[in-house]
């Protein structure tokens, strides 16, 4: 795993996996059949990622979309990574010298559809190369109880079995029931295959519903969303095709920055409007469930939902587009009890026979979710099939508005613990990621996974953790350590819920989101990547992510080697980039003391 790391480092500038990561390709790179289901934004493309970098031969990405594949090329190679992608709109010579150069170690990754497995053709010039991993993206696809089923898929396992040596086969998905886990890890013909339990839990989706008692209420809604959040970036998604266009047709005549996106439209004008999209040329796209898959725009602030989808796994893929980056994206679902009719009627008008009940059920869901009185995170969990020992989370508009007060005893007892185990010397993130179970690097250097309490509260999320101790300070249960800035200490009333003399009741309170420490400075770094972007003909996210930015913002490094330990920098696109970002942050700098 040591030249797993210095790949992490060398080409995507990070020092640590995220959580299940190191677990996941510690096992690919045993050879060992590996199924992984793992939240949009989670990270599931490195796993297959990094050990195509450290395997012999070549590493085949089976993925549904061209959009999704040239977006995943494109990251790569703005990385230093060789890979490449094949597709429909190549002609038969170009694809003969992409396997040409693939046979002979140029490109380490191989991007397909599944319909490429489909002729025989193709298939014999794979079966002459070195091929040691077989990676199926978006592998629910394979299963007709999933939300996308794709006969295509079923060529996949097939196809392995005419290769002369089996490579190790690696699935992905972002949403499986245990129905569809079962079923894909079948039809896949995965052996034995190691599955990591992680959570699906996306602790930055801020999961909201609006009831609404017409339309109108609908567009008002949506109107004053957007004249709140005029620089944000974010999707508004809607039923059909004739919703789209009107709702398109409404805020464009009122002057607002917005593109639009369904199957009805020219593929000319949908390939415009999702690449001003992506290059930020406007900020808010309204479009069907047709858009989105393959889009990993990493900056989107919101998404709505104009109508009630059609089922959970649908509404999960959606809203995990936002906040891919890991910061807030606020998710907003406008119900109407007439949504569902509507959904029912385009099920039996498109829906086979055999799938019908399928879908209907899963529209049964999908409306109990909008009605639910309880948490949302939960009832989606639940959903798939993961249980929790807690009922409440701090990132949706049922848990914040609930007047209940909710007995935390037993979760300030486990912080109050730790702060009691380490003595007092770490702040609130190193607390969270203890007691969540995260090693990072004072984890590491401190060997703090030895602790009792390392781990104790991996059931939750480490927001949810973070808020809790700010509500245990809040409360008068903690006290914030004198000239630090998030060190904690014991005080009386600590020890008294310690010792079980007392009990909490209380709401847990969300914190406020994090803000840019320079606005000035981040608008003025978001330009300089604008105009990287335009000069290379790639979407701005594809240089960096605004969370790469904004810790650009926060520590303004003015030399090299300071811009690269920038985590999210890697070495490619810190000698190619630092001088750009260092000559802006001097000039800024420059002007500001001139102007004091």
């Amino acid at each position: 795993m040591e030249k797993a790391f210095k790949v992490l480092k060398k080409y995507y500038g990070y020092q640590t996996f995220k959580e299940g990561q190191y677990k996941i390709i510690e096992n690919i790179l045993r050879k060992k059949d590996t199924f992984v289901i793992m939240p949009t934004g989670g990270g599931k493309s490195l796993c297959y990622q990094i050990p195509a970098q450290l395997f012999y031969g070549i590493t085949l990405v089976i993925s549904p979309l061209i959009s999704l594949m040239k977006d995943q090329v494109d990251s790569l190679k703005s990385m230093g990574v060789s890979a490449v992608y094949i597709n429909s709109t190549q002609s038969i010579e170009e694809i003969r010298d992409i396997l040409d150069d693939a046979d002979i170690g140029i490109y380490k990754m191989i991007y397909i559809a599944p319909e490429r497995l489909e002729s025989e053709i193709f298939c014999r010039a794979l079966r002459g190369m070195n091929i040691s991993q077989v990676a199926v993206d978006e592998a629910h696809c394979v299963t007709q109880w999933g939300h996308d089923f794709r006969p295509s898929y079923r060529n996949i396992a097939p196809f392995i079995k005419t290769l002369k040596e089996r490579p190790v086969v690696t699935a992905f998905t972002a949403t499986a029931t245990d129905l569809v886990k079962r079923d894909t890890i079948d039809l896949l013909e995965l052996k034995d295959p190691y599955f990591y339990p992680l959570s699906l839990t996306r602790e930055n989706l801020l999961l909201n519903v609006v009831k609404t008692e017409d339309k109108e209420q609908k567009i008002r809604f949506i109107v004053d969303y957007l004249n709140k959040n005029t620089e944000s970036c974010g999707i508004i998604y809607a039923a059909t095709r004739k919703e789209v266009d009107e709702l398109y047709n409404y805020l464009r005549a009122m002057n607002y920055s917005v593109g639009k996106y369904h199957g009805g439209m020219e593929d000319s004008d949908k390939n415009r409007f999702q690449e001003e999209f992506i290059y930020d040329n406007f900020n808010v796209m309204i479009a069907t469930n047709a858009f989105g898959m393959g889009i990993d725009k990493s900056n989107i602030r919101f998404i709505i939902h104009h109508s009630l989808p059609k089922n959970i796994e649908s509404y999960y893929q959606e809203i995990g587009r936002g906040g891919r980056d890991g910061d807030p994206c606020s998710c907003y679902l406008l119900y109407h009890p007439k949504d569902a009719s509507l959904q029912e009627f385009l099920i039996k008008g498109s829906t086979s026979s055999e799938r019908m009940e399928i879908e209907l059920s899963k529209l049964h869901n999908m409306e109990a979710y909008a009605l639910n009185t309880g948490c949302y995170t939960q009832y989606i969990l639940n959903y798939f099939g993961e249980k929790s020992i807690k009922d409440y989370c701090s990132s949706c508009s049922n848990c914040l508005n609930n007047k209940e007060l909710k007995d935390i005893t037993l979760e300030a007892q486990m912080i109050l613990s730790c702060i009691y185990r380490t003595e007092e010397r770490y702040g609130i993130s190193v607390l969270a990621d203890i007691l969540k179970g995260y090693r990072g690097p004072k984890i590491k250097e401190f060997k703090l996974y030895h602790l009792s309490t390392f781990g104790i509260m991996k059931e939750y999320s480490s927001k949810f953790i973070k808020d809790l101790i700010h509500t245990l300070i809040n409360n008068g249960y903690l006290d914030k350590k004198e000239g630090t800035y998030s060190m904690v200490k014991l005080n009386s009333k600590s020890y008294s819920i310690l010792k079980g003399k007392e009990k909490i009741l209380s709401k847990v309170i969300a914190e406020d989101i994090e803000e840019v420490s320079d606005p000035l400075l981040f608008q003025i770094l978001r330009r300089v990547r604008r105009d990287i972007a335009h000069s290379e003909n790639v979407p701005p996210y594809i240089i960096f992510s605004d969370r790469v930015l904004m810790d650009i913002a926060r520590f303004v490094p003015e030399t090299k080697e300071e811009f690269s330990k920038i985590k999210g920098i890697g070495e490619k696109k810190s000698t190619k980039y630092s001088s750009i970002f260092v000559n802006a942050i001097k000039l800024y700098k420059a002007s500001n003391e001139n102007r004091g």
